[in-house]
Protein backbone atom coordinates (compact mmCIF):
# COMPACT_ATOMS: atom_id res chain seq x y z
CA UNK A 1 0.00 0.00 0.00
CA UNK A 2 1.25 3.39 -0.88
CA UNK A 3 0.52 6.00 2.20
CA UNK A 4 -1.09 9.02 1.10
CA UNK A 5 -0.40 11.20 3.78
CA UNK A 6 3.38 12.55 5.34
CA UNK A 7 5.32 10.05 7.58
CA UNK A 8 4.75 12.69 10.10
CA UNK A 9 1.27 12.02 10.55
CA UNK A 10 2.27 7.93 11.19
CA UNK A 11 4.93 8.79 13.34
CA UNK A 12 2.68 10.90 15.62
CA UNK A 13 0.39 7.40 15.25
CA UNK A 14 2.85 5.43 16.08
CA UNK A 15 4.05 7.45 18.81
CA UNK A 16 0.01 7.75 20.47
CA UNK A 17 -0.41 3.62 20.01
CA UNK A 18 3.27 3.20 21.87
CA UNK A 19 1.73 5.37 24.51
CA UNK A 20 -1.48 3.84 24.91
CA UNK A 21 -0.04 0.21 25.56
CA UNK A 22 1.84 1.21 28.56
CA UNK A 23 -1.71 1.51 30.13
CA UNK A 24 -2.82 -2.09 29.22
CA UNK A 25 -4.45 -3.93 31.60
CA UNK A 26 -3.13 -7.71 31.22
CA UNK A 27 -2.45 -9.50 34.14
CA UNK A 28 -3.31 -12.76 33.04
CA UNK A 29 -1.87 -12.92 29.64
CA UNK A 30 0.78 -10.36 29.79
CA UNK A 31 0.10 -9.87 26.44
CA UNK A 32 0.51 -5.93 25.87
CA UNK A 33 -1.37 -4.22 22.83
CA UNK A 34 -1.64 -0.48 21.84
CA UNK A 35 -3.78 1.27 19.01
CA UNK A 36 -4.28 4.89 17.80
CA UNK A 37 -6.76 5.95 15.37
CA UNK A 38 -6.72 9.40 13.53
CA UNK A 39 -10.80 10.80 13.12
CA UNK A 40 -11.22 12.85 10.13
CA UNK A 41 -10.60 16.13 11.98
CA UNK A 42 -7.12 15.41 13.20
CA UNK A 43 -8.01 14.41 16.52
CA UNK A 44 -6.11 11.14 17.60
CA UNK A 45 -7.63 8.92 20.25
CA UNK A 46 -5.62 5.35 21.77
CA UNK A 47 -6.42 2.33 22.91
CA UNK A 48 -5.20 -0.21 24.99
CA UNK A 49 -6.29 -4.09 25.51
CA UNK A 50 -7.90 -4.60 28.87
CA UNK A 51 -8.44 -8.15 30.15
CA UNK A 52 -10.35 -9.63 32.63
CA UNK A 53 -10.53 -12.96 34.17
CA UNK A 54 -13.39 -13.76 32.15
CA UNK A 55 -11.50 -13.64 28.47
CA UNK A 56 -15.04 -12.93 27.03
CA UNK A 57 -15.09 -9.62 28.74
CA UNK A 58 -11.60 -8.54 27.33
CA UNK A 59 -12.19 -5.58 25.25
CA UNK A 60 -8.61 -4.81 22.57
CA UNK A 61 -6.79 -2.20 22.18
CA UNK A 62 -8.28 -1.24 18.70
CA UNK A 63 -12.04 -1.73 19.77
CA UNK A 64 -10.82 0.84 22.82
CA UNK A 65 -9.72 3.40 20.79
CA UNK A 66 -12.37 3.32 18.63
CA UNK A 67 -15.07 3.34 21.11
CA UNK A 68 -13.02 6.12 23.08
CA UNK A 69 -13.34 8.23 19.61
CA UNK A 70 -17.21 7.44 19.05
CA UNK A 71 -17.78 8.43 22.74
CA UNK A 72 -16.17 11.68 22.13
CA UNK A 73 -18.00 12.13 18.75
CA UNK A 74 -15.96 11.12 16.24
CA UNK A 75 -18.02 9.43 13.26
CA UNK A 76 -14.84 9.18 10.40
CA UNK A 77 -11.49 7.53 10.82
CA UNK A 78 -8.80 7.57 8.58
CA UNK A 79 -6.35 5.56 9.71
CA UNK A 80 -5.09 2.95 12.44
CA UNK A 81 -2.03 2.06 14.18
CA UNK A 82 -1.51 -1.31 16.07
CA UNK A 83 1.90 -2.39 17.94
CA UNK A 84 3.00 -5.19 19.82
CA UNK A 85 6.14 -6.31 21.54
CA UNK A 86 5.99 -9.30 19.07
CA UNK A 87 8.53 -10.87 16.73
CA UNK A 88 6.08 -9.79 13.64
CA UNK A 89 3.26 -7.05 13.50
CA UNK A 90 0.04 -8.32 14.98
CA UNK A 91 -3.06 -8.05 13.22
CA UNK A 92 -6.61 -7.21 14.30
CA UNK A 93 -8.87 -9.90 15.86
CA UNK A 94 -12.40 -10.86 14.18
CA UNK A 95 -14.30 -9.37 16.55
CA UNK A 96 -12.13 -5.70 15.88
CA UNK A 97 -12.51 -6.14 12.24
CA UNK A 98 -15.98 -6.47 12.07
CA UNK A 99 -16.12 -3.35 13.93
CA UNK A 100 -13.56 -1.73 12.18
CA UNK A 101 -15.78 -2.67 8.74
CA UNK A 102 -18.73 -0.87 9.92
CA UNK A 103 -17.10 2.61 11.73
CA UNK A 104 -14.23 2.78 9.11
CA UNK A 105 -14.40 0.49 6.01
CA UNK A 106 -11.90 2.50 4.36
CA UNK A 107 -9.75 3.23 7.05
CA UNK A 108 -5.75 2.60 6.44
CA UNK A 109 -4.15 0.46 9.00
CA UNK A 110 -0.43 0.10 10.05
CA UNK A 111 0.97 -3.19 12.36
CA UNK A 112 3.76 -2.77 13.69
CA UNK A 113 6.13 -4.94 16.13
CA UNK A 114 9.11 -3.23 18.82
CA UNK A 115 11.49 -3.51 16.46
CA UNK A 116 9.70 -1.37 13.79
CA UNK A 117 8.51 -4.08 11.05
CA UNK A 118 5.46 -2.85 9.75
CA UNK A 119 2.57 -3.82 7.26
CA UNK A 120 0.82 -1.20 5.67
CA UNK A 121 -2.79 -2.84 4.74
CA UNK A 122 -6.60 -1.39 4.80
CA UNK A 123 -9.62 -2.57 6.67
CA UNK A 124 -11.07 -3.68 3.40
CA UNK A 125 -8.02 -5.94 3.40
CA UNK A 126 -7.86 -7.23 6.55
CA UNK A 127 -11.71 -8.12 5.98
CA UNK A 128 -12.91 -9.40 2.28
CA UNK A 129 -16.25 -10.41 1.82
CA UNK A 130 -17.37 -8.68 5.66
CA UNK A 131 -20.58 -8.84 7.13
CA UNK A 132 -21.81 -5.41 6.09
CA UNK A 133 -24.13 -3.15 4.20
CA UNK A 134 -27.54 -4.42 5.16
CA UNK A 135 -31.18 -2.87 4.85
CA UNK A 136 -32.15 -0.59 7.66
CA UNK A 137 -34.62 -2.28 9.79
CA UNK A 138 -37.98 -0.40 9.97
CA UNK A 139 -41.29 -0.81 11.48
CA UNK A 140 -43.74 -2.93 10.03
CA UNK A 141 -47.56 -2.50 10.52
CA UNK A 142 -47.37 -3.99 14.13
CA UNK A 143 -44.91 -1.33 15.13
CA UNK A 144 -42.39 -4.36 15.85
CA UNK A 145 -38.53 -4.27 14.01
Amino acid sequence: MTMTNSQTTWDVLIDAAWQAREHAYAPYSGFRVGAAVQCADGSIYGGCNIENVSYGLTNCAERTAMFQAVANGAKEFHRMVICADTPEPIAPCGACRQVMVELAPQMEVLLINKEGKQIFTTVEKLMPYSFSDFPQQTENDEGDV
